[in-house]
C-alpha cells in the first residue's frame, strides 16, 4: 500500500489545529502527518507538539515563507509516495486517507471534496473554473493529493505565486501528461468564509491569483467563454465575486507587469 505524506501548513491556527489533527490520528496506515509552521506567535505549536508526543507520525517543521515555500519544504521532507495538502482549519473525514489510495490506483493527481462544515454567511458558490487541454485545473490546493514523483519532477509550487500556486501546478502537471481525477469519496469538511468582508477579500485574490497564471503561461482564458462563465455566477454574491476578481485581476496587471525570467 501507499504510504501517504500530509502536509499542512499552519499560522496561528490555535482554534482549529487540534481538530484537525485529531481527525488525522485514525487514517488507515502507512501515512505520516507534517505541520509546516510559518512562525505562530499563538498556542498552535504548544497544541501540536502535544500530539507529536502521543503519535510519532505527526512531525512539527518551522518554516517560514509563503504558503508555496512552506509546501515545497513539506515536500521535501515527506518520505510518502504521494502527497496530500490539508488546510489548518480543516477536518478529514475519516476515510479520506483510504479513498486518496483508491483514487490514485487510477490517477496521478487525486482531488478530493470539499464539504461546507457551519452555518454560512455568504452563500457558497461554484468557483469560476480554469481549464488546460481539456482539464480541470481550478482545483483549490486542500484535499489535492500527489504522486510524489510528480511534484519532484515539476519542482513543487512556483514560490513566485502569492496567489493561485495551486492552479499554476496543476496547469504545468497536465502540460506533462499527467492524469486529474476527482474522488468525491475523498472528504474534507473545510471553514467557509463567514462575513461578507472575507469573501470578498478572497475573491480579490482569486482574481489577482489568475492573472498571475496569465503573466507564466500566456493567455490562459482566451479559450473561455464569458457567457460560460456568467451562467455559474448569476447571484448577486456570484456577481459580486466576479466584479472583485476583475478588480483583483487589473491591481495584478498594473503592480506585476511580468513574470521574471531567468538569463
Amino acid at each position: 500500500m501507499k504510504k501517504i505524506s500530509v502536509v499542512l501548513t499552519t499560522k496561528n491556527e490555535e482554534k482549529n489545529i487540534g481538530k484537525l489533527l485529531e481527525s488525522l490520528t485514525n487514517q488507515e496506515e502507512p501515512y505520516e502527518v507534517l505541520v509546516v509552521d510559518s512562525n505562530s506567535t499563538d498556542k498552535t505549536r504548544d497544541i501540536v507538539n502535544k500530539f507529536t508526543k502521543k503519535n510519532k507520525k505527526i512531525r512539527l517543521l518551522v518554516h517560514p515563507g509563503t504558503r508555496a515555500e512552506s509546501m515545497n519544504y513539506g515536500i521535501k521532507q515527506a518520505t510518502g509516495d504521494a502527497v496530500s495538502f490539508i488546510g489548518g482549519d480543516d477536518v478529514a473525514d475519516k476515510d479520506w486517507i483510504k479513498e486518496i489510495r483508491a483514487g490514485l490506483k487510477n490517477a496521478d493527481i487525486v482531488v478530493g471534496e470539499l464539504i461546507s462544515r457551519g452555518e454560512e454567511q455568504v452563500k457558497n458558490i461554484e468557483n469560476v473554473k480554469l481549464f488546460h487541454k481539456g482539464a480541470n485545473i481550478s482545483y483549490p490546493g486542500t484535499n489535492t493529493t500527489y504522486k510524489k514523483e510528480i511534484l519532484d519532477k515539476l519542482g513543487g509550487f512556483d514560490p513566485w505565486f502569492s496567489s493561485a500556486e495551486d492552479l499554476e501546478i496543476n496547469f504545468r502537471a497536465v502540460d506533462e501528461g499527467y492524469k486529474i481525477i476527482n474522488n468525491k469519496k475523498a472528504k474534507i469538511y473545510y471553514r467557509p468564509k463567514g462575513t461578507a468582508l472575507e469573501f470578498l477579500k478572497q475573491s480579490f485574490w482569486y482574481g489577482y491569483g489568475r492573472k498571475l497564471i496569465g503573466l507564466k503561461h500566456g493567455r490562459v482564458w482566451e479559450k473561455h467563454s464569458m457567457k460560460d462563465v456568467l451562467k455559474t455566477q448569476i447571484t448577486i454574491f456570484g456577481l459580486s465575486r466576479l466584479l472583485i476578481g476583475f478588480l483583483g485581476y487589473i491591481y495584478c496587471v498594473i503592480t506585476v507587469r511580468r513574470y521574471p525570467t531567468k538569463n
